[in-house]
């Protein structure tokens, strides 16, 4: 999922990979609203709400949502920066370090809230936007912009435009790869569903609350050992039939 870049990536991929990082952006969408009735993987509605209260002079409050979408931002920039900073190592997956932050971030929200409760609910949504800022970065990257996972306006946006496409003739020489590319948008959506369907359950139904988080580190976390797991084994059985 996370090892495979540029012309080695394959639909079945990309499919991989949006259908886990959807999942955990779904479930965190819903933890946040859930906790403090905000969203918290996106920020096209709190760039909304902040010019708002700009324009009413409200400018504390209006500050609160432009920290929000600095968080966003922040995030964004400090996955990208991470991932060029060691693009150039061999020894290690340059996509692993931001994901393992990311994780990190889940749990330490989730644990903390045991002992301090919602104490400081503005912190934990700029935290969590953090989270959701360097999840969104380094998908893009390693998907050539492909796969996003952390909003659906620009993807419904997409999936519109190419099912339009499958009703034109001219269209008929790429119509493999615009069903291709359909194909992992409902992924994404469907998984974002679940994603949020399972956060709802475990945060209410099962009163984990903040602790809902923990089950999205331990995806991340998964996935990472599935990608060195299976590369281990893959390096191993090359070295096996060499030696042989």
């Amino acid at each position: 999922m996370f090892r495979h870049q540029g012309k080695s990536r394959t639909l079945k991929h990309n499919i991989h990979l949006a259908t886990v990082l959807s999942f955990v952006a779904g479930l965190v969408n819903v933890v946040g609203y859930l906790s403090f009735k905000q969203l918290t993987t996106n920020v096209t509605g709190h760039f909304a709400l902040f010019v708002n209260d700009m324009s009413n002079f409200e400018f504390w409050k209006g500050t609160i949502y432009f920290l929000y979408i600095f968080s966003f931002l922040l995030g964004s920039f400090t996955s990208s920066f991470l991932i060029e900073s060691f693009n150039e190592s061999k020894k290690m997956n340059v996509f692993a370090l931001p994901t393992i932050i990311e994780s990190l971030i889940l749990i330490c929200i989730a644990l903390l809230s045991n002992f301090t409760g919602l104490l400081h609910p503005n912190t934990i949504a700029c935290l969590l936007l953090f989270s959701m800022g360097l999840q969104n970065s380094y998908v893009t990257k390693i998907s050539n912009a492909v796969v996003r996972t952390t909003h659906l306006t620009g993807l419904f946006t997409d999936l519109g435009i190419e099912l339009s496409q499958l009703f034109f003739p001219k269209t008929k020489l790429y119509r493999k790869s615009i069903k291709a590319t359909i194909k992992l948008r409902v992924y994404i959506i469907c998984f974002f569903f679940l994603g949020g369907l399972s956060g709802g359950f475990f945060f209410s139904t099962l009163d984990l609350k903040l602790n809902t988080l923990l089950i999205g580190a331990a995806i991340l976390q998964m996935s990472l050992f599935y990608d060195d797991l299976r590369f281990w084994l893959i390096t191993k059985k090359r070295k096996y039939r060499n030696d042989n």
